[in-house]
């Protein structure tokens, strides 16, 4: 960003075409690139072909993106070495844990890495129609909840955490569908919901029983000790943006990262600083293709935490530029640590369930008694 801003103007107007030839040899890309995504029609597809776009007017680079609307299918290919980065979400998450659709036993703990990820954001939301003003408030309270999805599963649970409380002291009411849910909330159904506040289908609700945020404010301590015990992806946010939200009336929520720009950490260091270098100096060229790429900025996609460990090809040019600092470093190690001890437990795990004969279809079941005990 800074070498970017340096050749603007004057420097331009003199040196032409041959100065931003000069510039983008200062980066080293491979002619072709394969990153899989979120569906078509997705935020996470959209903002991916915007910056596969700048890539390829900058450095000439031709990227193939590969669509997927399932976590499996958008890390298969990394896995195969069919793709060396995908435009991932909470997903990283459980593959590096060994969790949910991870758990398979052709599948186990991921050694993944996060090169970037833009700031998003999560919470509960209640109707103005209730009397709940809190997160405690909602214990007895009717709860959307997302068959077979544990990405909400997981905000749901953080926020929960936050008021002190877990899925036991809320009554679930169980959906197929995440627009299933939102409905069942916009029709009075139920009295809580976990969302993203630019959700569109919100502004029905806001114009029906209302939209009020629970707050989650960074400066109770208790209550975010409770949130990072139960995951370590989140961190306190204020949105000034969104449904119910403004300048004047923001909303304290769980910050995270969607879309998260993910590898696997045998990937080449180099490789991974010089596309990370790429996606900053050619951040003017993708960064109003809609309203939230923005966050793409490395100041403030390049921070901990994310749903892995930072790629330590990243984290070079991002110390570089002033970005990654201690607090950084100490988070990363950690969640580096984490990852090797699941490691372990799967190795272990595996082990023991070959000479009890545990059978493939009873390993999940296996791996999640296991797990409890060696990790939890």
């Amino acid at each position: 960003m800074l070498y970017s801003k340096i050749i603007r103007g004057a420097a331009i107007a003199a040196l032409g075409l041959a100065a931003q030839a000069a510039f983008a040899q200062d980066v080293t890309l491979p002619r072709a690139m394969v990153w899989t995504s979120y569906d078509l029609g997705s935020t996470g597809y959209a903002e991916a072909s915007a910056m596969a776009d700048a890539l390829d007017k900058k450095y000439g680079t031709t990227v193939r993106l590969t669509p997927s609307g399932t976590a499996i299918g958008r890390m298969l290919p990394l896995a195969r070495g069919r793709a060396t980065f995908g435009f991932m979400g909470n997903e990283i998450f459980f593959a590096s844990e060994a969790d949910f659709e991870f758990a398979a036993p052709d599948w186990g703990p991921q050694d993944v890495r996060v090169l970037l990820g833009r700031p998003a954001a999560v919470g509960l939301i209640t109707g103005e129609d209730t009397d709940i003003q809190s997160i405690q408030d909602l214990k007895g309270r009717k709860v959307g909840f997302v068959q077979a999805s544990p990405s909400t599963l997981m905000n749901t649970k953080a926020a929960l955490a936050f008021g002190g409380l877990t899925v036991d002291d809320v009554e679930e009411v169980i959906y197929p569908g995440y627009g299933a849910m939102v409905q069942g909330f916009i029709s009075g159904e139920i009295d809580a919901v976990p969302v993203t506040p630019t959700v569109s289908a919100l502004r029905e609700a806001e114009g029906g029983r209302g939209v009020r945020w629970l707050d989650m404010p960074g400066s109770d301590a208790a209550g975010w000790e409770r949130v990072r015990a139960s995951s370590s992806v989140f961190s306190p946010v204020s949105m000034t943006v969104g449904v119910s939200i403004s300048e004047e009336d923001p909303a304290d929520l769980l910050g995270y990262r969607y879309p998260q720009l993910t590898t696997y950490a045998a990937t080449d260091d180099d490789e991974v600083y010089n596309f990370v270098k790429a996606l900053d100096e050619s951040f003017d060229l993708y960064k109003d293709a809609n309203k939230v790429i923005g966050r793409w900025n490395v100041g403030d996609a390049g921070t901990s935490p994310a749903g892995a460990p930072f790629h330590p090809g990243a984290v070079k040019y991002l110390r570089e530029i002033g970005v990654w600092d201690a607090e950084d470093d100490a988070w990363n190690e950690a969640r580096i640590a984490r990852i090797e001890a699941v490691k372990t437990a799967w190795a272990a795990a595996r082990e023991k369930a070959e000479a009890d004969g545990v059978s493939d279809a009873d390993w999940p079941d296996f791996w999640q008694a296991y797990r409890a005990e060696a990790l939890d």
